[in-house]
């Protein structure tokens, strides 16, 4: 029979300290990744916007309704406004203040959905003006674009809720920065993106 190893009373060395997983990164590269497919997505979109506007000898058509300048630019300082409250979440989510996190996160959604409330007024009235969304380059490009980029807020602000409930159950204490930084990069790209969809369809 082997003889076991005699003790010499020493203690035992400590385990190697173990890196902790930084939780939620893979959802912060993934969508980073999403986001450079969405860009990719708007560059089309701004491409065929500028070929379709370039055939057109008169903007806008003959019989079709101008497009409110004035209270999409106001509309427009509310969403960039958004953006920087976002950016006020994500700096106390990398201090783990939750509070904090949960306030700002909650003037973002409604900051967004103030956003696409006055859109939706103004689809409106540009529809009940004579906007004919269906035929017709002026309309089509409104409703693709624009409708697009509404879509995309409206996906933003649903996500910002789910992360503002996550953080008011308390349920995104070990993971608060990773999840507020995906949530607020793609919040970051729709308010970056709409100041160049304003002055492209509204401006020029």
């Amino acid at each position: 029979m082997g003889s076991r190893p005699r003790s010499t009373g020493e203690p035992l060395p400590p385990p190697p300290p173990q890196q902790p997983a930084r939780a939620g990164s893979n959802a912060v590269l993934g969508m980073l990744i999403f986001i450079g497919s969405e860009v990719m997505l708007f560059a089309g979109l701004m491409s065929a916007f500028l070929v379709l506007r370039s055939r057109l000898p008169e903007w806008p058509p003959p019989g079709q309704p101008r497009f409110p300048v004035g209270i999409t630019a106001l509309n427009t300082l509310v969403l960039l406004v958004s953006g920087f409250v976002m950016s006020r979440a994500w700096r106390a989510a990398r201090q783990g203040n939750e509070s904090q996190v949960e306030r700002w996160l909650g003037v973002t959604a409604g900051l967004g959905g103030l956003f696409l409330l006055v859109q939706g007024i103004e689809w409106t009235r540009l529809i009940g003006h004579g906007l004919h969304i269906s035929p017709g380059i002026y309309g089509g490009i409104f409703s693709t674009v624009i409708g697009m980029h509404g879509l995309h807020v409206l996906c933003g602000v649903g996500a910002v809720l789910v992360a503002w409930f996550l953080v008011w159950q308390g349920r995104l204490t070990h993971r608060l920065e990773p999840v507020v930084s995906a949530v607020g990069l793609f919040w970051f790209f729709v308010v970056a993106v709409w100041p160049v969809l304003y002055v492209l369809v509204y401006l020029w």
